[in-house]
């Protein structure tokens, strides 16, 4: 008797959760189709392609195809770590990361705060002019930065003869791309990230700025005690997400920008443009796939790591 009354009980229990399944799925129904698209997409474009995480493990051979090529073991990330550029172009990509973070978020909050203070009418005409050069494509940047840097007929070195300095080989010269690179980044990403915060400052409610205008507060005092903290939660998210991409270098920026010049490598080459080089001339998927993986697994320990942080300090603002 007592075993059948737990069998009664389990089944009463597993109908009634069919039953709340069922009613959940009715109340929710047009939410769940809305969001099947995407759903189907990420798992097309991200979960089944999964499989080539066993790339970085295996000697990859066209003929024996993915299944049975034979198996390298760590062999790939041998080669990737034992070269002596490893260091040097970890380095660039950490910092460059590093630097169009903060710098970035620097400015985009900034630019937001100034956004926030027009009128509606005004802010308008500088979304879209802040925000267009995020649709402009690398290889086009990289014309323009050509005509701005170009030994004979570049605009700064026309500016240069003017006040009778000799013109400046800038692509022969790596001490200056650090700067260069890092204020293209900020010219073509900074609009988009101003606009995310100028729309975080959007959904403030004007009663907080009303009470502390009664107050006395000056504008800068408002900023300050009230705009920035109720945008930190976003402006924490967003950080430990670049964070996590620490290691990616932007491939567009880096390799279009210098114009793959040899000369400039020292100062502007990243883990991504070394890879697709060595690719290019080795044609080894293998290793490209072994640094894939480095920079990926590193961009999760990292994300782990930040939000442990920010949730021993500040709980409510964590991921997860």
């Amino acid at each position: 008797m007592h075993v059948a009354a737990k069998i009664q009980d389990k089944v009463s229990g597993d109908l009634m959760k069919q039953s709340k399944f069922v009613k959940d799925f009715k109340k929710n129904r047009e939410l769940l189709f809305l969001s099947l698209p995407t759903a189907i997409f990420i798992l097309i474009f991200s979960y089944i392609p999964m499989y080539g995480l066993l790339l970085p493990f295996k000697n990859y051979n066209y003929g024996d195809g993915f299944w049975k090529s034979k198996w390298a073991g760590l062999d790939n990330f041998k080669y990737l770590f034992d070269n002596a550029a490893i260091l040097k172009i970890t380095t660039n990509t950490i910092l460059y990361n590093l630097a169009g973070i903060f710098l970035g978020l620097f400015f985009s909050i900034v630019f937001a705060l100034m956004l926030n203070e027009l009128s509606r009418r005004s802010v308008k005409f500088y979304q879209t002019t802040m925000f267009f050069p995020y649709f402009i494509s690398w290889v086009v940047a990289s014309y323009i930065v050509l005509g701005l840097l170009d030994m004979e007929h570049g605009f700064l070195n026309k500016i240069l003869g003017l006040f009778g300095v000799q013109p400046i080989m800038w692509y022969n010269e790596p001490k200056y791309w650090p700067v260069i690179l890092i204020l293209t980044t900020l010219w073509k990403s900074v609009g988009y990230s101003t606009l995310i915060y100028y729309a975080g400052m959007i959904g403030i409610s004007d009663e907080y700025y009303e009470a502390a205008e009664l107050e006395g507060a000056t504008r800068l005092q408002q900023a300050r005690l009230i705009t920035l903290p109720l945008l930190k939660p976003l402006i924490t998210m967003l950080t430990i997400l670049a964070i996590g991409r620490i290691f990616y270098g932007d491939f567009g920026l880096f390799y279009n920008i210098p114009r793959d010049v040899a000369a400039l490598y020292p100062a502007t080459d990243v883990i991504d443009t070394y890879v697709y080089r060595s690719l290019k001339k080795l044609g080894d998927i293998g290793m490209s796939s072994a640094a894939g993986f480095y920079q990926s697994t590193v961009g999760f320990i990292l994300v782990l790591i930040t939000n442990y942080i920010v949730k021993k300090f500040d709980k409510e603002n964590a991921i997860f």
